[in-house]
């Protein structure tokens, strides 16, 4: 069955849309002022890990099946041969594959897209950045060049404007002023428990319902009161930890 992308069974009107953003905007502030983790929510990957491993095979055998038979694929392959030195180490099928990869890829980042327009149409991203002057999580005014649109849950709501600065902190990227509040909030929970990077990681993708293990019962119950306390002090939510974690080196993966 071929796919057809979501569409929505009534459109809203010009004004609508304003409204709705507006009140949108209103509500998340508000919830932002208490929680500043409800701007970056993300679901475990455990939630779609059965889901993905089927994608994944299909890719595979798709991609395998099309290198090996007369095809625009196989027509790809052959109109551009690897050089003599990757001969022999690169197979059809694994080119297909990852040629495979791309296309979803692309597919994916299209799809994407289209899921802000689900709900406002083809003017979703003016409109959203339109609707407020002030960033959602900071309340400082928005000025050209210095704001962006961030999906606090990627689930189909409309994105929230804020500043980069505050995108970057939110995404837990922040090198700035920030960034070393948010290093130095971590480094001082660190240090008063005892505790590492790891045990930081390792409760954050606890929380988040990912497969871990821990070394004893009490060190996990100690790493996930670490990532707790890690959230509620830098207002992160623990994927946005966890992306700091990376984006900072730190060890433990």
């Amino acid at each position: 069955m071929a796919y057809r992308r979501p569409r929505p069974t009534s459109k809203l009107a010009k004004q609508e849309r304003l409204h709705v953003l507006r009140d949108y905007y209103h509500e998340y502030r508000q919830l932002a002022e208490q929680d500043q983790s409800v701007l970056n929510r993300k679901v475990s990957r455990t939630a779609f890990a059965a889901l993905l491993d089927e994608v994944g095979d299909l890719l595979l055998r798709r991609a395998a099946a099309l290198a090996s038979q007369p095809s625009p694929l196989r027509e790809f392959l052959d109109e551009n041969p690897l050089p003599p030195s990757l001969r022999g180490r690169l197979p059809d099928e694994f080119r297909a594959f990852c040629l495979a990869l791309n296309a979803l890829k692309q597919w994916v980042s299209a799809e994407q897209l289209a899921t802000d327009r689900y709900l406002l149409g083809g003017l979703a991203r003016t409109e959203c950045l339109a609707a407020s002057d002030q960033c959602i999580a900071s309340s400082v005014p928005l000025v050209a060049g210095e704001r962006e649109l961030h999906h606090p849950v990627r689930d189909g709501r409309p994105p929230v404007p804020v500043s980069k600065r505050a995108h970057a902190r939110i995404e837990g990227q922040d090198r700035g002023a920030e960034g070393d509040a948010v290093r130095a909030s971590l480094l001082a929970l660190k240090r008063a428990g005892n505790r590492s990077w790891v045990h930081l990681r390792r409760g954050c993708q606890d929380l988040l319902g990912a497969p871990v293990q821990h070394s004893t019962r009490s060190v996990g119950a100690s790493s996930r009161t670490f990532a707790r306390q890690a959230a509620e002090k830098t207002g992160m939510g623990y994927q946005a930890l966890l992306d700091w974690l990376d984006a900072s080196g730190r060890a433990g993966k």
